[in-house]
């Protein structure tokens, strides 16, 4: 052990003593004048004086401190501990990533972390907390935490403005000595969106099927009673009852499509395929389709192949769907263009495949939300062209399984172009 050692030993050693003596400072003094008031009355040395008084002092200084100074200290220490509390609970805030106020027993705002102030605003130190948030789940909470309920709890809240947001909202107490209560925010809103779509798939899905189900049960009906012997009605309802199975057979097939592409959506596919091939493959294949519609169709692809990686028979999907969508709803234009282009310089280089159409385009309101499942910009004229509302969601799930987007931009009375950019 080195000599600075030992002196620094030394010293707390003799910090500790001294401590202690100032602590016993009554009791050694009266045990001293005891002592002192004895020899005064009888015959004995300085030296019997001495030892018993030296006895007294190196007991005070040894021996630990009593159980009532013992609790001072630890009441001093626990004065000390609650800004430190409130410290250490101030720099985790600041390490969740989710919403956290913080609060005192007087309900108003110790701190708020960065997530908190981004989504709530108004929540600077010093603000009533139960003013800041006047839902009476959040009042019932608050009240029951300042009253001395300090067990987890939690409510769901919702901010409505300026996006409406759902929270589950859990609190408690900090720490015994910090009195501080924590409210924690976290974000539902993502599981609420994909519950409400669920909830929205399930009836749509079930009206779409309804509907036919419901034709074909009344034409039957009809064929079994006043047209049993009527052989130009028989077959026209015939012909209606076989338009209208033939429309259930395509809605589950594209229910089935979308339902397998979303078991693999985490799963990249690992083949390398000629985009410039395989779309003019396409093009070739519904050539037919666009006569019967009356339009043409342009194509603009290099002579060179262009690989990117991705599933054959999806990508011919994509663009088989794009292009059935351009001749029929841009009929009236009479003419579909069809583009591939290398785009982007470097290692982010891809491929945009073009679909521009010169129909009656779409409005804007629409183009956000024209990949939603069942979503229609116009409902009768989808189900006239045999549409399901599920092609342009069947397009998203497949380009998203292919790190892929699409850009959809339109201009009424112009038409409408979707471009699909591939990675290289």
């Amino acid at each position: 052990m080195s000599e600075t050692d030992t002196t620094e030993r030394t010293r707390s050693a003799l910090a500790l003593y001294a401590t202690r003596l100032s602590e016993a400072r009554w009791v050694v003094a009266v045990a001293v004048a005891a002592i002192l008031f004895v020899a005064a009355f009888s015959d004995v040395s300085w030296a019997h004086i001495v030892i018993p008084v030296l006895g007294v002092v190196g007991a005070a200084a040894l021996v630990p401190r009593t159980s009532r100074m013992r609790r001072r200290r630890e009441a001093k220490a626990q004065a000390l501990l609650g800004p430190l509390e409130r410290l250490s609970a101030m720099r985790l805030a600041a390490a969740v990533p989710d919403p956290l106020i913080l609060f005192d027993q007087t309900g108003r705002i110790a701190h708020a972390n960065q997530p908190a102030q981004t989504a709530f605003g108004s929540v600077a130190p010093g603000v009533d907390v139960q003013l800041r948030f006047r839902s009476p789940e959040m009042q019932e909470l608050v009240r029951a935490l300042l009253s001395g309920n300090d067990r987890p709890a939690g409510v769901d809240y919702a901010e409505r403005v300026p996006v409406e947001r759902h929270y589950r909202v859990s609190a408690s107490s900090v720490g015994a000595g910090s009195g501080l209560y924590v409210l924690v925010f976290k974000d539902q809103s993502e599981l609420r969106r994909v519950d409400r779509m669920r909830a929205d798939f399930i009836a749509n899905a079930s009206h779409e099927l309804r509907t036919p189900l419901a034709s074909i049960s009344g034409f039957i009906e009809t064929l079994r009673g006043p047209a049993r012997d009527d052989p130009k009605a028989r077959d026209r309802f015939l012909e209606i009852m076989n338009n209208q199975t033939g429309r259930m057979a395509r809605l589950i097939d594209d229910l089935l499509s979308l339902s397998r592409l979303e078991m693999k959506s985490f799963v990249n596919p690992d083949e390398r395929v000629d985009i410039c091939l395989l779309v003019g493959g396409v093009i070739d294949s519904l050539n037919q389709l666009a006569r019967d519609a009356g339009v043409e169709i342009v194509r603009d692809i290099p002579a060179e192949p262009i690989e990117v990686p991705g599933s054959r028979d999806e990508l011919i999907q994509v663009f088989e769907n794009l292009l059935e969508n351009a001749c029929k709803y841009g009929a009236s234009g009479g003419k579909v263009e069809i583009s591939v282009e290398r785009s982007g310089p470097g290692p982010e280089a891809g491929v945009d495949v073009t679909v521009r159409d010169f129909g009656p385009g779409i409005p804007d309101e629409h183009i956000p939300r024209i990949t939603e499942r069942f979503y229609r910009v116009d409902v009768e004229e989808s189900r006239t062209q045999k549409g399901t509302g599920l092609g342009l969601a069947i397009v998203k799930h497949i380009l998203s399984r292919h790190n892929a987007r699409l850009t959809i931009r339109s201009r009424i009375g112009e038409g409408a172009a979707f471009t699909v950019h591939l990675p290289g």
